[in-house]
């Protein structure tokens, strides 16, 4: 088998292919051949030193996979030889051709939905998923605002509010990510510059919700923005800065900050996680929700798929394949 390994936590990540013997499953197991492996922006920090956690070193980075079982394990009859499945990792590993997980943690992937869109989609749909699940409503009509709307998090966010029937403003750095976040479904697409002002333009007074994977200046701007009884839901700090927030702004007008940790809820609960994995990609076989199809890279280039990450040149997603 064929594994990508970080032997230590460096800017720019340093990663390396290396080849062990495949191993087979014990009982109550099962081998998966992964086709795909999904990477982002958490990948890339983890491997950086710069999450909150750190893993043991080495260790192999990827959190989301997917692909068919391969071999299986005394006692396990079902899932099959065969059956395509995905993987949702709560520590690391995915980047590897062949993953050895107990038989009940796989994910059953619809036949309309592709290994490489079930491997990229977990990590960034399952956030926002449990976000309108679990941190925040959004309903027809719903005036949501996406920060880092060209990026994984972001392009997810636009598909799923504009399922939901909201009103979706994207604010992108580029112009080839506004374009991404109007082909998935924005209504509108700004940049940074005058943003509490464009957003209050854009949404005809203010946010009802901003979605906010950025972090920085543009939270405040974003939290100035909303609407009486707003919310801004923190996801993350992509630009590299945490904000500190005024408490008299949120005070205001009854707004509210709430934090959407996926990964966190995610391990805490692995049977819901699982089961959210689940609705998301029956939400995908459906047609209900959109994402995009991401860039494979092969094994052997994963440091330079890392490098464009960490650059801020991927619009959508990368997927790394064995």
């Amino acid at each position: 088998m064929h594994r990508v390994i970080c032997s230590g936590f460096a800017e720019p990540a340093r990663l390396e292919l290396r080849t062990e013997g495949t191993p087979s499953p014990g009982p109550g197991e099962v081998l998966v051949a992964v086709e795909a492996a999904g990477i982002g922006f958490v990948d890339n920090l983890i491997a950086k030193g710069l999450y909150q956690v750190r893993p043991p070193l080495p260790y192999t980075p990827g959190l989301t996979a997917a692909g068919h079982v391969a071999a299986v394990g005394a006692g396990v009859t079902s899932p099959v030889v065969g059956d395509r499945v995905a993987v949702l990792l709560t520590g690391y590993g995915g980047c590897a051709s062949h993953l050895l997980r107990p038989a009940g943690t796989v994910v059953p992937i619809p036949d309309e939905v592709s290994a490489d869109i079930a491997a990229t989609a977990i990590e960034n749909y399952g956030t926002v998923l449990y976000a309108v699940t679990e941190r925040v409503v959004i309903r027809p009509g719903t005036a949501v605002v996406v920060l880092g709307a060209g990026g994984g998090i972001g392009l997810a966010a636009v598909d799923v509010a504009r399922a939901l029937g909201a009103r979706v403003v994207a604010v992108a750095s580029t112009e080839a990510k506004r374009a991404a976040a109007l082909a998935a479904g924005a209504h509108t697409a700004l940049g940074y510059e005058n943003l509490k002002n464009g957003i209050r333009e854009a949404t005809g007074g203010g946010a009802d919700v901003v979605v906010d994977p950025v972090g920085g200046e543009a939270t405040e701007q974003a939290l100035r923005a909303l609407a009486a009884g707003g919310t801004l839901c923190v996801i993350g700090f992509a630009s590299g800065g945490i904000p500190r927030l005024p408490a008299n702004v949120v005070l205001l007008r009854n707004r509210s900050v709430v934090g959407v940790d996926w990964g966190d809820w995610s391990r805490e609960d692995e049977g819901a996680a699982r089961e959210l994995v689940r609705d998301m990609l029956s939400r995908i076989a459906g047609g209900e929700i959109h994402p995009p199809v991401p860039e494979p890279v092969a094994f052997a280039d994963a440091a330079a798929a890392f490098g464009r990450i960490d650059r801020g040149e991927v619009v959508g997603k990368l997927v790394l394949r064995p």
